[in-house]
């Protein structure tokens, strides 16, 4: 098969960011298939420049289509460059030769239109995977609010769900809401991580120098500063926590909020607060080895109850307990895995005290993050997911 994915931020091991494309693409390859992507040439994380040129991968052809690339700026800006990237990842997709299987990807809901059109010009099969809940999401946090445009983005899900050829979710919580819309069963491909990728002896030694974390018990929070992160609850969390020097939260990555965020730790006085650039796929591993528990953490809306988080599935990859203010599924899967602690979300006393727990009981916090890592060995693999996929997109070139 040759497999068209249309996925804006795509990234790579040697970019920032979510990689389940990319790793999924890779075992796609190994089986003997043929993947291109089309993606921006600008990194959804920084908002920089991350490659211009086309290459290949990890034997995966990567197309850049050029985009508007101011996204970080405001929800306009983020909505020049979506339609941007839909118009040109269009044109390159026309000369794309052979294509089975149109994969698209949303959010954004955009990009979906781009890969249903390709299929249609192409007579190739269109997949449409749903990543979170747009446009619910987007209305549920404030940055979609014109009524109009929420009718119109409404009927663009559903035109798109019952216009694919086959549908998949990485979350178990998204399955009702796309059904219900769709009128269709759709198949549950989660997400998840590459234990290969991470060592759980590992310490951390040398990025623990690099960041001046010697000695101290290392609460880390890696993934986008934005709007639904909720950082500020963290920030205040690390104020309840000055009274307990060893203790130092580490917020790795980059995204809109982040400036804010510093300026607001600053004026906080918070010297237990430290913030650190994003690092590429390739280095996420040694930087959550540097760890003692991580944060996985969203703002408290009943949408958000949905999701899988990427984070979540990395820190249980890395063996590193996990101090989780997100209800909903993947509450289930911690708690199932018996891999950290739970904390209201929202509030940031419940944070405090999860992450006291843990910094007072560094054995059981030990034995917890193993306990993670163990679960996602045996559910949540990387090449288990793949196996899934390639199932699917077998199926439908079968038919």
């Amino acid at each position: 098969m040759h497999i068209l994915i249309i996925h804006q931020a795509f990234a790579s091991l040697d970019e920032p960011g979510g990689t389940r494309h990319y790793e999924l693409a890779r075992y796609l390859v190994k089986r003997g298939h043929r993947v291109t992507v089309i993606a921006s040439p600008v990194s959804y994380i920084t908002g920089n420049i991350s490659s211009e040129s086309d290459a290949e991968t990890g034997g995966v052809r990567v197309l850049r289509a050029r985009v508007y690339a101011a996204h970080h700026k405001s929800f306009f800006h983020r909505m020049l460059a979506f339609f941007s990237f839909m118009f040109s990842s269009l044109w390159i997709g026309l000369g794309v030769k052979g294509v089975d299987v149109v994969w698209g990807t949303s959010p954004p809901i955009f990009q979906g239109v781009t890969a249903w059109a390709l299929a249609k010009i192409k007579d190739a099969k269109f997949l449409f995977e749903v990543r979170d809940l747009w446009p619910q999401f987007a209305i549920a946090v404030g940055v979609l609010r014109n009524y109009w445009l929420i009718r119109l983005s409404e009927w663009l899900e559903r035109f798109l769900y019952r216009s694919a050829d086959r549908i998949m979710v990485n979350s178990p919580g998204f399955v009702a809401h796309v059904e219900t819309r769709s009128g269709r069963t759709v198949e549950l491909i989660p997400n998840g991580a590459d234990p290969a990728m991470f060592d759980p002896s590992n310490s951390g030694a040398e990025y623990r120098r690099a960041h001046h974390l010697e000695d101290k018990y290392v609460v880390m929070y890696a993934g986008a500063h934005g709007i639904s992160n909720d950082l500020e609850v963290v920030l205040e969390a690390a104020r309840l926590l000055a009274d307990l020097p060893q203790v130092v939260i580490v917020l790795v990555g980059d995204g809109k909020e982040k400036h804010a965020l510093m300026a607001r730790a600053a004026a906080m006085s918070l010297a237990n607060v430290s913030f650190l650039p994003p690092v590429p796929k390739a280095e996420i591993a040694e930087a959550l080895a540097a760890a003692d528990a991580c944060i996985a953490i969203l703002k408290p809306l009943e949408e958000y109850k949905t999701t899988y988080p990427n984070k979540v599935f990395d820190y249980m990859a890395a063996g590193r307990p996990v101090v989780l203010a997100i209800d909903g599924v993947i509450r289930d899967v911690v708690e199932a895995a018996g891999c950290g602690f739970f904390a209201q979300p929202g509030d940031a006393g419940a944070l405090a005290d999860a992450i006291r727990k843990l910094a007072g009981h560094p054995e059981q916090s030990r034995e917890m993050g193993l306990a993670g890592r163990r679960y996602l060995e045996q559910n949540f693999s990387r090449e288990k997911m793949a196996d899934k996929l390639i199932a699917l997109l077998e199926e439908m070139c079968r038919r």
